[in-house]
């Protein structure tokens, strides 16, 4: 019994070296590259958020050229349609720092304006692409009353004037940019126009005259994006 217990593992030991070499080589195959999911932006939900920038006034103003500091808030709503645009509203409110302008004209004659509040409600219609947003907008813009003052040689004088110097319009521009979840940074340009004021009467180096009422702005800003209706943020 020994004897042939041992003759048989003898010939498996010579054997299995033959039956190995009949097995065919496992084949080789390449671990897939490992590709991470893609960021999917969407801009659609309610937000909320404040700007900081400065307001100039354009050519032919009383108010002058020179820069004033403005701050403020916003709020709106935006809609992601057609995979790469966006519709919304924004309402938009601006505080403009005390800027008590005066022009001389002859006979020392001289008008003083100040107004430091801006207003708007607002379209907007954009593209984007990722996390960025390139838009333009147009609407209602509103303005405090400019508090128009006329004095000759200091003492006040009666004048008159027309126009609506309160209701405009407004258009602009900008881009926006999701940097984080729920938060997006916009860079923009508006313009605020406001028409014109003529002075009916008054001392005689302002009557008749006319000058524009509008302003530039250029803004930087910070939006909290809710997200309802639609993810806000980048979604892996």
């Amino acid at each position: 019994m020994r004897k042939f217990l041992l003759g048989g593992a003898a010939f498996f030991a010579l054997a299995a070296p033959a039956l190995a070499a009949d097995i065919p080589a496992r084949s080789y195959t390449k671990a897939p590259v490992y590709t991470p999911p893609q960021a999917v932006y969407n801009w659609t939900g309610f937000y909320i958020g404040g700007h900081l920038g400065g307001a100039f006034a354009g050519n032919d103003s009383l108010e002058g050229s020179g820069a004033r500091f403005l701050g403020g808030v916003q709020g709106g709503f935006d809609y992601q349609f057609a995979t790469n645009w966006v519709i919304g509203a924004e309402a938009q409110y601006s505080w403009l720092s005390n800027n008590n302008s005066s022009v001389l004209f002859p006979g020392s004659t001289v008008v003083t304006v100040n107004n430091n509040q801006l207003g708007s409600v607002a379209g907007r219609l954009g593209y984007t692409w990722g996390p960025a947003l390139l838009y333009a907008k147009g609407g209602y813009a509103w303005r405090d009353d400019p508090n128009i003052g006329v004095s000759v040689a200091g003492v006040p004088a009666a004048f008159t004037t027309n126009g609506d110097r309160n209701n405009g319009y407004t258009v602009g521009a900008g881009l926006e940019y999701m940097f984080a979840p729920n938060w997006s940074a916009k860079a923009e340009y508006q313009y605020y126009n406001f028409g014109n004021t003529t002075f009916t009467t008054g001392p005689a180096a302002i009557a008749g005259a006319r000058f524009r009422d509008d302003e530039h702005t250029a803004k930087l800003g910070i939006n909290y994006r809710f997200g309802w209706g639609g993810p806000a943020a980048p979604r892996y």
